[in-house]
């Protein structure tokens, strides 16, 4: 199926073909390209214009660049443009304004990726479903995600992330969403904005891209839900609040054997639901979930009963038996408040000695030793028997720790690695869990190897 023709791609870059092609796909990395993509030759680490070549002899059916690259010869299936990530967002912006079905953009300082999932698997069965890959959420991202989308998509998810104030309106505005879900508010990325007032004010922002008249759906009971409430209201949306309290709210919600059987209750409608997690946070993102398909028009009972298809992905939460253990891997991020929410996690799982392995949160400003400490405090790490701990700043809180519940602590993930076999025994209930850049999945891949269990391919931090 052809999603760009030259001509078609051409005119909404303003770009010149070299001769006439279609693709099929659009594709930024030469190890994942399939026959019949176009390459887009971004500038970032490397220069893509040096994997041209490479991209056409696997069998692209074009490449994006801004110039003609090194044994590439100019009659090769060529889109010329000034600037190919000004390109690629204009390609985003016609692949938008083609699709005329329902568009819901997700934004939160925790769980984008795993709602975005939810929501994806929750559509199965009612229509023609496009979403954003892995965490493609950023100024690349988001609009890759929109240039693949094909034109008859009935149903698109778009995540949208941010590291720097300013970026989530941009890519809001881009996607034109209908439908727009903030998961929560957290201690993330603190370095950047100074104050969690400071990251609301950012995510809310996602609702000044709304088409009107659009939804927001937004978590209650957080200490700056007013915040985005407020961005809402000047955004002319529909507020739909989702939380104990909201008008999308759980009614009951039982965990065996770390699945989760939940009723709730979704704009008036009673709905219950199975969810293959243990973490009442992903309870809730699926109650949020729901809320934001009725208001894309969705069939709620219908979208209700395929959520039990849904896993978590790698490194987010995800509860598995590995050779007598039972481990929780949440290694890909880390902040006081998905700790929190990873730990109570670990405390509701019954049936052996529960071991917390933590790598440090990061990017957490100026009070990051306090936030590390205080972890001690937490309700759940009174239920958590030992716990291991890796980087400097988790320094802290094995101070802050009774003596009866610490266990190692390494200066590093990969030293805690190295001692794999002193972490761990049969029987165990073990969460590993850390920002990505704490590398604290090392501990989890070492804990795969040691039991003979399979290390993931797409494994990469």
């Amino acid at each position: 199926m052809t999603l760009w023709t030259s001509h078609d791609a051409a005119a909404a870059t303003g770009g010149r073909a070299t001769r006439d092609f279609s693709v099929a796909g659009v594709s930024i990395d030469t190890r994942t390209i399939r026959p019949g993509d176009l390459f887009v030759a971004l500038q970032a680490a490397r220069d893509g214009h040096d994997f041209v070549a490479q991209a056409l002899e696997k069998g692209a059916g074009a490449a994006l660049v801004s110039r003609i690259p090194e044994g590439v010869a100019p009659d090769a299936p060529l889109l010329v443009v000034p600037d190919v990530l000004t390109a690629l967002e204009a390609l985003g912006r016609a692949g938008r304004a083609r699709m005329q079905g329902r568009v819901i953009a997700i934004t939160g300082s925790v769980g984008k990726t795993s709602t975005k999932d939810m929501a994806r698997v929750a559509l199965t069965g009612q229509g023609r479903i496009h979403a954003a890959e892995a965490s493609y959420n950023n100024h690349w991202g988001v609009p890759l995600t929109l240039a693949r989308m094909p034109a008859d998509t009935d149903f698109a998810i778009i995540e949208i992330g941010m590291n720097h104030p300013g970026e989530i309106e941009p890519l809001a505005r881009l996607a034109r969403p209908h439908v727009a879900m903030v998961t929560t508010i957290a201690a993330a990325h603190l370095e950047a904005f100074g104050a969690i007032d400071g990251i609301a004010r950012e995510k809310g922002a996602i609702f000044r891209g709304l088409v009107q008249p659009g939804t927001a759906i937004i978590p209650e009971d957080l200490p700056v839900t007013q915040i985005l409430r407020d961005f809402a209201d000047e955004a002319g949306a529909i507020v739909i609040g989702f939380g104990q309290h909201g008008m999308a709210r759980p009614l009951s919600a039982e965990t065996v054997d770390g699945v989760s059987q939940v009723r709730a209750r979704i704009l008036g409608e009673t709905v219950g639901f199975t969810l293959a997690s243990a973490g009442t946070h992903f309870v809730m993102n699926a109650v949020g979930v729901l809320a934001a398909l009725s208001a894309a028009g969705a069939d709620v009972a219908q979208a209700a009963a395929a959520l039990a298809a849904w896993r978590p992905p790698l490194g987010r939460g995800a509860v598995e038996d590995l050779a007598g253990i039972r481990l929780i891997d949440d290694a890909y991020n880390s902040n006081p408040t998905s700790l929190s929410a990873g730990l109570a996690t670990l405390a509701r799982l019954t049936g052996g000695r529960r071991v917390a392995i933590l790598g440090d949160m990061l990017e957490l400003g100026p009070d990051e030793i306090a936030m590390h400490r205080a972890m001690a405090a937490d309700p759940a790490m009174a239920l958590v028997d030992l716990v291991h701990l890796a980087g400097p700043r988790m320094r802290a809180l094995y101070e802050a720790l009774p003596e009866s519940r610490r266990g190692i602590h390494a200066e590093t993930a990969a030293e805690l690695a190295g001692r794999v076999g002193d972490l761990v025994a049969i029987g165990d209930i073990v969460l590993v869990k850390g920002s990505k850049g704490s590398r604290i999945s090392t501990v989890v891949d070492a804990l795969r190897r040691t039991r003979q269990s399979n290390v993931p391919d797409e494994r990469t931090a």
